[in-house]
């Protein structure tokens, strides 16, 4: 027997509107100890104050059963599918392994209809930033969506402590911004054969070499502000180097010196006395 539990944070999502066109959905940042007024009335510094709720704020899993907090007193609540009674009991270990049996069941049990109603595939724009993944359950079917993004072509995942991003493949996306995550490898991007403009600020990317990999893509913009590799000799030349079609590095366009080509590490080696 699976239950619904409410997990509360900072950010609300919006309701998935039908169009006839391209579907949009967006997460909105919102403040949850803002107290909703009257219509009509002015807010005023002094009417912020602390709802019921904020004692779940930073919580993970709260089964909220019996309680004392009404629904117009939520200010941003996000209500998702919790993990099964059994799955409760067990390490985060112990779940992993056994994945591979739960997502079997999973997919013998889910009916058909319920994934039309989530409809990634259609995705076109969105946002998907600030999901405070603190829990091995949440991770997992965060990562279930990204496979299904087979459509989308703007993309933000800023903030959610992503670590490695490879077994996803977004074929049509073309803006990606992976800004203050957990990465620490170019390989551990998410395949991308069409991406134009790229941000990968304040993650954890040490080395310039493994950019060769995105050779291939028509990369147009790129940002790696705050990441170790920013603080590397000649670190502009040599980005552009394994680039050579970039046009636009942390904001800064192409200047003709970046077109120098860093030196060698063995000529940097020797010394001259004049």
């Amino acid at each position: 027997m699976r239950r619904t539990r409410t997990h509360l944070s900072h950010f609300n999502t919006a309701a998935i509107q039908p169009s006839m066109g391209k579907r949009v959905i967006f997460f909105i940042n919102n403040n949850l100890n803002c107290v909703s007024m009257p219509k009509g009335s002015v807010r005023t510094e002094g009417d912020v104050r602390k709802l019921p709720s904020s004692q779940f704020r930073f919580a993970s899993w709260h089964c909220l059963e019996e309680h004392d907090v009404r629904g117009d007193q939520l200010a941003c609540p996000r209500v998702r599918e919790g993990p099964a009674e059994e799955e409760l009991s067990v390490n985060s270990e112990d779940i992993f392994l056994r994945g591979g049996r739960r997502k079997r069941r999973e997919e013998r049990t889910q009916k058909w209809e319920e994934r039309l109603q989530e409809n990634w595939e259609n995705c076109v724009v969105l946002n998907l930033s600030y999901q405070d993944l603190g829990d091995p359950y949440q991770l997992e079917n965060f990562t279930r969506i990204l496979k299904r993004l087979i459509r989308v072509e703007h993309l933000q995942l800023v903030d959610n402590s992503l670590k490695d991003l490879s077994s996803v493949r977004l074929p049509r996306c073309e803006i990606l911004n992976l800004h203050r995550n957990h990465l620490t490898s170019v390989r551990q991007l998410p395949k991308v054969p069409a991406i134009q403009h790229l941000c990968l600020s304040e993650n954890s990317i040490s080395s310039l070499s493994e950019l060769s990999l995105l050779r291939n893509t028509p990369l147009r913009s790129l940002t790696l502000k705050r990441n170790p590799c920013q603080f590397l000799e000649h670190y502009r030349s040599r980005v552009f180097t394994c680039l050579p079609n970039l046009l636009v590095l942390d904001g800064i366009p192409k200047l003709p010196e970046d077109c120098v080509p860093p030196p060698s590490p063995a000529a940097a080696r020797f010394c001259i006395i004049l």
